[in-house]
């Protein structure tokens, strides 16, 4: 009953990834804002689990493990209220930045509670579970908000979190023990100010750029002081006796390398998962609910091959499956970057299979890849900076593609108003290309040998 709990709060925030991202086109006319404004419902939400996932470790051993998961629920909660609630864009944004903070708690805690509650010949099992909760839930996403705004308003995306909420708090109330002794560790608030206002700051002059453009003196003057207070930031952890972020283990190749092709690789990930239900209903005309319907298909196949990538990672290891992966990647891209008005659905569902295919070859191998090559008491600083990363690339390249998208909508020579968001999204998607065959370059640096048991220990 305490995975129970703890499955259905993580659940929630990994649904809560890609639910919204079918309603954009909704709330852009509802709320008359453009899509460099609404966007920042999804780099906004990311940015704060970026910012709060690092910390969950030092927060875990201040506060008793059951408060702290109750609090983490409570949180995502109050935040669904505020934005279905919302009477504006303003506060929809504040809400959902609130539901980041309890995500960016939960799903660390989330596999934390698994390792200490089981005894060890069940812990395969019960992450193997997880896992297949962590594929599931961002594929559900789509099609079950598509349901919801085919027969109710936009707000319910929000309200249907509350019961499953509900139950996860009871659940967690009654069976999850406190499990993590509180030493209530020394940490430097000068670096979570430091780490919050940095990345906040480089996250939203990237979102301005879209409206005011490169060269706005407020968008350099953010990316320059955000520049500053991130190098100071990486300084002041690398000379820190207890780092958030411990940046020391960057100095391992293999890691290094894994890093930064995870980082890239859930960039590509959440902006096409971003661009891609507008381009089925502002691109082909298609309604909500049917977007939600066809973008099934390639999340399941999401799932299916990340499920099968462990397996296959044993056998193949990670180069060989992430240099597989690219090449699906780069040929579902191509085929987003062609397509035309009088493109099929079965083009663009092809298109959406393919890319699903390639980032879920590239993603699980490389992390196992790099995280097996840290030293045992290295692997929880290795998989926050994971993950942190991860949050921040997502971030960053949704603003990225969103500008671009803006640039080539400048550019559209047509007065239909699909054909030029078909040709402004060739811009955003070939900036995801990009991004994809920088991965692809990335992986050609990574050897194919397993570690050796001199090498973890």
């Amino acid at each position: 009953m305490a995975l129970i709990g703890i499955l259905a709060g993580g659940f929630i925030g990994l649904f809560s990834e890609t639910a919204l991202n079918i309603a954009l086109p909704t709330l852009m006319q509802e709320l008359k804002v453009d899509e460099g404004t609404v966007q920042l419902l999804i780099t906004g939400y990311m940015l704060v689990i970026g910012i709060v996932l690092p910390l969950s470790g030092l927060i875990s051993h201040w506060f008793p493990t059951k408060q702290l998961m109750l609090f983490a629920v409570t949180i995502f909660a109050t935040g669904s209220v505020m934005a279905a609630c919302a009477p504006n864009f303003g506060w929809l944004l504040f809400g959902r930045m609130i539901q980041g903070i309890g995500t960016g708690l939960l799903l660390p805690l989330m596999f934390t509670i698994a390792a200490l509650l089981f005894p060890p010949q069940k812990l395969g099992t019960v992450l193997g579970i997880i896992g297949l909760v962590i594929m599931f839930a961002p594929a559900l996403g789509p099609t079950i908000s598509g349901v919801i705004l085919q027969n109710l308003s936009w707000r319910w995306i929000f309200w249907l979190f509350l019961p499953i909420l509900v139950v996860a708090w009871i659940l967690i109330r009654l069976t999850v023990p406190n499990l993590i002794s509180q030493t209530k560790p020394k940490f430097s608030w000068s670096a979570v100010i430091a780490s919050a206002a940095g990345f906040g700051m480089l996250v939203t002059a990237a979102s301005l750029v879209s409206n005011l453009g490169i060269t706005s003196p407020l968008v350099l003057g953010l990316l320059a002081v955000a520049v500053v207070i991130l190098f100071g930031y990486i300084h002041q952890q690398l000379n820190s006796s207890q780092p958030i972020l411990n940046f020391k283990i960057f100095k391992n190749r293999e890691f290094n390398l894994s890093t930064w092709v995870i980082a890239l690789n859930f960039g590509i990930i959440i902006s096409s998962m971003y661009l891609l239900p507008l381009l089925f209903q502002r691109g082909l005309g298609i309604s909500a609910i049917k977007t939600g319907l066809w973008m099934l298909p390639g999340g399941l196949v999401n799932a299916f091959v990340s499920a099968a990538s462990g397996r296959l990672y044993d056998r193949f290891g990670a180069r060989k499956l992430a240099s597989g992966g690219v090449i699906f990647a780069l040929l579902g891209l191509t085929l987003l970057i062609v397509l035309t008005s009088r493109a099929t659905i079965a083009h663009l569902v092809t298109a959406h299979i393919l890319l699903m295919i390639g980032v879920a070859l590239i993603m699980s191998p490389v992390q196992t890849f790099g995280l097996s090559h840290l030293k045992r008491q290295q692997s929880g600083d290795g998989s926050t900076i994971m993950n942190t990363l991860q949050q921040i690339s997502g971030a960053l390249a949704t603003a990225v593609t969103t500008t671009l998208m803006a640039w080539g909508s400048s550019l559209a020579e047509t007065d239909s108003q699909r054909a030029a968001f078909i040709f402004s999204s060739h811009f955003g998607f070939g900036f995801i290309l990009l991004l994809a065959m920088i991965v692809g370059g990335l992986i050609f640096g990574i050897k194919a040998k397993f570690p050796s048991h001199e090498e973890i220990e």
